[in-house]
């Protein structure tokens, strides 16, 4: 036993130092020479030997190597690759690989995501959310808008047109405002908070637009022509990809192109003939310029040799003859323009097309390349600028708000869901600041991105519900007051667009990840596609073994830091967080791992098996979202204050990951269907492949827990108080105090009750003295005051305070004429 011990210390040390074929084989070929020296030449020791020969002599000798073992590995492997279309291969391709890749590689590299610079404002972006976003928000009555007018008020489109929020991402030199991904952020987050609806309409010709295709692709006639227009506010663009036959498969569109000749402005003109039909386009109703995307097809050969060009975008203003711009959509009850268009037979010149003929059949390279940023910013912001949103206002609605005489937000019912809310907030602002930081830095995080479309949406909608369960009767009843229904009936709106959510899980995040950021598998597929055929057996003999070495030291890695629990791995931090940042570690090596023998055992299979997908991108998506709040509690100063809500992001996130990798285990193909959790347990004989992952994974129990009571009092707590704590954690949401608006009031309300809280205290206490008579002490002010408890100033705080609350809890009634429009007889 002792002698099997030492060589499974030499295999797993050998692994986890990566060392080269030719020192782990010499390492046991000491051990078995040591095994022989001690016990003789028996019938087991030469058994040993010659089972190393075996195996050792093939992998050292290059010419048996290649025969042996690489290429039954190759043909097994090219034959097992799945068919990839150029939407799939370009879609891989977009973007770059950031700190996902550290996570991927099993041994993150810490320094990547430390030394990234904060995301900053500058002195202009600032005083421009200062100035103009503030005035906007001030302008917005989201009531008015999506009750009375189902748009935004014309002195609201001059003023978002004048201030030229629709050239955020504009150069200056076209007249735009040239503001960083941050700055982008911030505004729409700021007017999120306010209306949803001037949100999306700001939002949508900054992310993925025209605008944005112009900068990276337009021809210079292009970009002169249009920015200047739409920084202004001259020209609406809207684009339009969806469609009734193509949703999230756009490889699918029936729209199309046909190249050929035609009458532009009475000249015979090279162009294309195109037919579509759209929906769901936001902006498309009031748009002047429509990006379209459609396939072109050159059955003439006017272009070149080929006929099916491809998925193709072009630029095209609404008032061009054939293009109708239908009725608009009513998307849940809110207000933002959209609805559907279709073209017949609409004619259009060839450097109508974004990068002019140059660009013909790159049009889904380009989406994808926009997408790897814009999914990453507007989004996220509007659902930070929800959460911030509903953690300020319900928290205070739960200080103010009392049943059995006891604020609400003190029952431990109520308690959970505060925490929730607080956390989850602290881990979205997390994300998307430091992920606004990487793109500032240039990078453009395309798995990144869905892992924060999906994400941030999502959990945006749990905080949403808690504020509604919170809220009760005062968050169904719609009217001027209700400042939650509304964001709560548009929660859908943000997880669908930009990919739905239950696809951006399941096929996205892992799917594109496993590729794209896995340090071999890109590599491996490239030698198999490689048409030289011995150059492509040589180099791929040689990226499988070191994908062999890479999953064998993440093997030894993970068992090791289990077996630890990570204690014994250098990580950087304070006596807080270096626990968080060692089980992100040992997490990422059990993640690598499951991710290679999903790989190996499921092969292209994996692309299908959405279920086994959907858990590996929530457990990647929980260890990206996991550093970040440690990035984020580390550019905030490290405050002692924030510490409940560092501990309850970290520790939900871990958890998260960890419960993901467990149901990875159960669902990784086996025979019988046996669990490896229960065959830990259970007398019936284990198949190697569960022992060998279970010992990775969980040999010791699972080292990570939820939130315990006392984490989740102390976040709930701080939604209760009137703190730098909860201002930093609300920061950056349109806040005001105005009594006759509906967060204004709860703002208001808030304070009020904060300052009477010591009157009411000395009320108690007198109660319990039996000094006064029981009951809701705002109902023992006068006889409080007239036996000298309170002062007539404290009684005057009472007061304010009351009537503050009433107003902040009252809800709206209407008459049935008000409701309907329509007059009873």
């Amino acid at each position: 036993m002792l002698w099997f011990i030492a060589f499974i210390v030499i295999v797993l040390a050998a692994s986890y130092r990566r060392a080269s074929l030719r020192l782990t084989t010499f390492l046991i070929g000491l051990w078995l020479a040591a095994y022989i020296l001690t016990h003789g030449l028996t019938p087991f020791s030469q058994g040993l030997w010659a089972a190393f020969l075996l195996i050792f002599m093939p992998l050292n000798i290059e010419g048996l190597r290649l025969k042996l073992i690489s290429r039954p590995m190759f043909k097994l492997m090219k034959s097992a690759l799945p068919p990839m279309s150029q939407t799939e291969r370009e879609a891989l391709e977009a973007g770059t690989v950031w700190w996902d890749a550290e996570l991927f590689s099993g041994k993150p590299n810490w320094k990547v995501l430390l030394d990234l610079p904060p995301a900053k404002l500058s002195a202009e972006e600032q005083a421009f959310i200062d100035g103009p976003v503030e005035t906007l928000c001030a302008m917005l009555n989201d009531w008015d808008i999506t009750r009375n007018r189902m748009d935004l008020p014309k002195e609201v489109w001059d003023y978002i047109k004048q201030q030229k929020f629709c050239g955020i991402i504009i150069p200056k030199q076209y007249g735009g405002l040239e503001f960083s991904e941050m700055a982008h952020s911030e505004i729409v987050m700021k007017l999120s908070s306010r209306s949803s609806t001037a949100a999306v309409t700001v939002m949508v010709p900054n992310s993925l637009g025209p605008a944005k295709l112009l900068l990276a692709y337009g021809t210079e006639a292009q970009k002169n022509h249009y920015l200047p227009r739409l920084a202004k506010g001259e020209e609406i663009p809207a684009f339009a990809l969806t469609g009734p036959h193509a949703g999230s498969d756009a490889g699918a569109m029936p729209d199309t192109g046909v190249v050929c000749y035609g009458d532009f402005e009475g000249k015979k003109t090279l162009g294309m003939r195109l037919n579509w039909e759209k929906r769901y386009i936001t902006l498309g109703p009031v748009a002047t310029v429509l990006g379209l995307a459609f396939k072109l097809y050159d059955p003439d050969h006017l272009l070149g040799d080929k006929e099916a060009i491809g998925i193709t975008v072009a630029l095209i203003p609404t008032d061009t003859p054939g293009v109708s711009i239908g009725r608009r959509h009513f998307p849940l009850d809110s207000a933002f323009q959209n609805g559907p268009n279709w073209g017949k037979d609409v004619f259009i010149p060839m450097d109508w097309i974004i990068g002019g003929v140059d660009q013909v059949g790159n049009g889904w390279k380009m989406l994808v390349q926009c997408l790897a940023t814009g999914r990453a910013i507007s989004l996220p912001a509007l659902s930070v600028g929800g959460a911030k949103f509903t953690s300020r206002n319900t928290g205070a609605y739960a200080r103010i708000r009392k049943q059995f005489n006891v604020p609400i937000g003190e029952f431990e019912g109520i308690e959970e869901p505060l925490a929730h809310m607080a956390g989850q907030t602290y881990i979205l602002d997390a994300a998307r600041k430091v992920t606004c930081a990487a793109l500032d830095q240039g990078e453009k995080p395309s798995v990144i991105s869905a892992i924060l479309k999906y994400e941030l949406t999502e959990r945006m909608r749990k905080v949403i519900n808690d504020g509604m369960d919170i809220q009760g009767g005062s968050g169904i009843c719609m009217g001027p007051r209700n400042y939650l229904g509304r964001l709560y009936q548009v929660i859908p709106v943000s997880i669908t667009v930009e990919g739905a959510n239950i696809l951006t899980r399941t096929m996205m995040i892992f799917g594109q990840g496993a590729i794209r950021c896995h340090p071999y598998i890109q590599k491996e597929m490239a030698a198999l596609s490689q048409g030289d055929a011995g150059l492509a057996l040589r180099q791929f003999d040689q990226v499988f073994f070191e994908h062999i070495g890479f999953f064998m030291r993440n093997y030894a890695s993970s068992y090791w830091m289990r077996l630890t629990n990570a204690r014994f791995i250098k990580v950087p931090g304070d006596d807080y967080t270096r626990p968080y940042f060692r089980q992100i570690a040992r997490l990422s090596a059990s993640f690598a791992v499951l991710a290679d023998v999903a790989l190996l055992t499921l092969g292209g299979a994996l692309k299908r098996k959405e279920r086994i997908s959907g858990h590996f991108a929530d457990a990647l998506s929980n260890l990206y979202l996991c550093s970040c709040v440690l990035k984020h509690y580390q550019d905030q100063g490290s405050r002692a204050e924030d510490l409940p809500l560092l501990h309850w992001a970290c520790q939900q996130t871990l958890f998260q990951s960890q419960q993901s990798l467990l149901a990875i285990l159960r669902k990784l193909p086996m025979p019988q269907g046996i669990l490896i959790l229960r065959a830990l347990f259970s007398r019936r004989p284990m198949r190697p492949l569960a022992a060998f992952l279970s010992a990775i994974a969980f040999p010791l129990g699972k080292p990570c827990n939820p939130p315990d009571d006392d984490l989740i009092h102390q976040c709930a707590s701080l939604l209760l108080t009137d703190s730098p704590v909860r201002d930093r954690l609300t920061y950056g949401i349109y806040i005001n105090d105005k009594p006759d608006d509906a967060t204004g009031r709860i703002e208001v309300a808030f304070k009020a009750v904060l300052a009477a809280a010591p009157v009411e205290a000395k009320i108690k206490k007198a109660q319990k003295q039996k000094r006064l008579a029981k009951g809701d002490p705002s109902n023992a002010v006068t006889e409080a005051l007239t036996k000298g408890v309170i002062t007539q100033q404290e009684a005057d705080l009472l007061d304010k305070a009351n009537q503050a609350r009433l107003a902040a809890i009252t809800v709206d009634d209407f008459s049935p004429e008000e409701l309907t429009g329509v007059k009873r007889s």
